[in-house]
């Protein structure tokens, strides 16, 4: 398996994608509305936010993904589509607009919305704007594609991975947007997977189920679990490889692939989390089961107290102990041992969940990267777990404090 320079959710054969500006949004040159679509039907799977307040388009996928299958994904930014009066009536609405456009059964085709909640959105934009994205596909505009979902995003994110299953080169490929509003069980996320891989629909589900809770799960920028969270992927079977019906090695192929193609993307959206300056990594170890190094983990990475620290280059360790000590499961902090470290070094802050003597300019010279890992060992177990976050900033405040108006 490898990474494929500048891939993305076009990189993998039979996809095209487009992009344009309806005026949903309010930055024409970026754009506020993509469109990814299959030259055939194929395989699909989703999962959704937890959060008992959902998106229109999130009902409205499900019942086009109850056989399975799909061939376009129709996506707006700029609105959330949420909490309005009329937002399960524009999101079948624009599902039969692409289903025109392209000549093909609207329950092939997959809504989702981002932006603001509680703003009721029309349709003229989306009729007006549909047929030019149908005659616009094209395997060069992913890029284009994935900076026309964004909202309060830096950067695109895009990637795709090669990957053998069947004795065939198979391509996965993905499109990300995330931010803010975003926490365990589905982060506001965005992500749109493709591949060529021949797979069942069955499988594909069981993958997602299997993959969320190790990769997009242990993302938290803010710890609000938004209304939106979407991930679905599609599968069109045009790299030719027998169809993946069971598990074996032709499916364990594809989870390395897609576990991959989840982590960075978890990493990505974690990286431009708002207002950040630093990823942060987060890495429970010899925990005695494998839901205790996620929730440590995970507990670790929501910390305000921990993410300010790290935004003040500050090593208060103290604070990575106490994240620790509230995670809600069992397990023993008799002998937990933490060490910070990034490209610059590393350094042991607490050994035997007691204080030991260190550095205290090397460490922050340590925290001064963009990118910073919190390393924990619990001695208690064999198990372990990864958590993504950001540092906790003025500028966090700013955008949100500000971003209705």
């Amino acid at each position: 398996m490898m990474f494929i320079e500048n891939g993305g959710v076009t990189s993998p054969k039979g996809f095209r994608a487009s992009a344009g500006y309806a005026g949903i949004g309010d930055d024409k040159q970026k754009g506020d509305i993509a469109l990814i679509a299959s030259t055939v039907v194929g395989n699909a799977a989703a999962v959704y936010t937890k959060n008992k307040v959902k998106a229109a388009h999130i009902g409205v996928m499900k019942n086009h993904l109850v056989g399975g299958m799909a061939q376009a994904i129709i996506c707006n930014s700029g609105n959330a589509n949420t909490c309005t009066m009329n937002g399960t009536e524009i999101a079948q609405r624009t599902c039969e607009i692409v289903g025109r456009e392209l000549d093909i059964d609207p329950v092939f085709v997959l809504p989702a919305s981002t932006g603001v909640i509680g703003v009721e959105m029309r349709i003229a934009p989306f009729e007006n704007t549909i047929p030019e994205l149908c005659e616009n596909l094209s395997k060069e505009n992913g890029t284009a594609a994935a900076k026309a979902i964004m909202t309060t995003d830096t950067k695109p994110k895009e990637a795709a991975v090669s990957f053998i299953c069947g004795g065939r080169e198979c391509v996965l490929g993905a499109v990300t947007k995330g931010s803010g509003m975003i926490h365990i069980n589905m982060g506001t996320m965005l992500s749109f997977m493709t591949t060529d891989a021949a797979i069942s629909a069955e499988l594909l589900q069981k993958a997602l189920d299997e993959e969320i809770p190790d990769s997009y799960n242990q993302v938290t920028i803010d710890g609000d679990t938004s209304t939106n969270d979407t991930l679905v992927i599609i599968a069109n079977g045009e790299a030719g490889n027998v169809i993946v019906d069971r598990e074996g090695a032709d499916y364990d192929s594809f989870r390395v692939a897609l576990h991959e193609m989840s982590v960075f993307m978890a990493r990505e959206i974690a990286g431009d989390g708002e207002g950040c300056t630093k990823l942060i990594q987060a890495h429970v170890k010899n925990a005695p089961g494998k839901e205790q190094a996620r929730v440590i983990s995970r507990s670790i990475i929501s910390s305000d107290l921990v993410k300010t620290a790290i935004f003040g280059e500050d090593a208060n360790w103290g604070r990575v102990l106490c994240a620790i000590g509230y995670a809600p499961c069992d397990f023993s902090v008799i002998n937990v041992d933490v060490d910070l470290s990034s490209k610059a070094g590393s350094i042991p802050v607490c050994r035997g969940s007691m204080a030991v003597g260190f550095d205290e300019e090397l460490a922050a010279e340590i925290l001064k990267e963009e990118e910073v890992d919190i390393e924990v060992d619990l001695h208690n177990g064999d198990e372990e777990a990864f958590a993504w976050g950001c540092d906790l900033t003025y500028d966090y405040v700013k955008i949100n404090g500000e971003y209705r108006t």
